[in-house]
């Protein structure tokens, strides 16, 4: 997919999530506190799946396991798209801004096979 077209899906999501919060007056709940706080509790959720396993269980979860994983997913991307929005945050381009950070935080003939930060590489 193209960034393009990603924006285009990211849009059509924000605008669903705002859709749906409206036709249930949930805006007044939707402070970015609230939203915030059930990012982070459904962020949670996707940890629980990998608590007692692992590295080599985690990568090979059983398919009703990440079909679940899927769906806690699927929740913090909501989450996530939706406090974007009420702080009238474009995620795409935030996104994008980041990576570049990224990039030049961590220059792949420095950083490759590495997992320091930034700041020891």
């Amino acid at each position: 997919m193209t960034p393009a077209a990603d924006h285009t899906e990211l849009l059509a999501l924000r605008d669903a999530l705002r859709d749906f919060a409206e036709a249930r007056d949930w805006g007044q709940f939707h402070t970015p506190k609230n939203l915030a706080m059930a990012l982070i509790g459904e962020a949670a959720e996707v940890v629980e799946h990998f608590q007692w396993r692992t590295a080599e269980e985690s990568a090979r979860l059983p398919d009703p396991d990440c079909a679940e994983v899927a769906l806690e997913l699927a929740d913090v991307l909501l989450y996530l798209v939706r406090l974007a929005d009420v702080l009238d945050i474009d995620l795409a381009d935030a996104a994008r801004r980041k990576l570049a950070i990224n990039e030049a935080r961590y220059p792949a003939e420095k950083a490759h096979g590495r997992a320091d930060k930034y700041t020891r590489l």
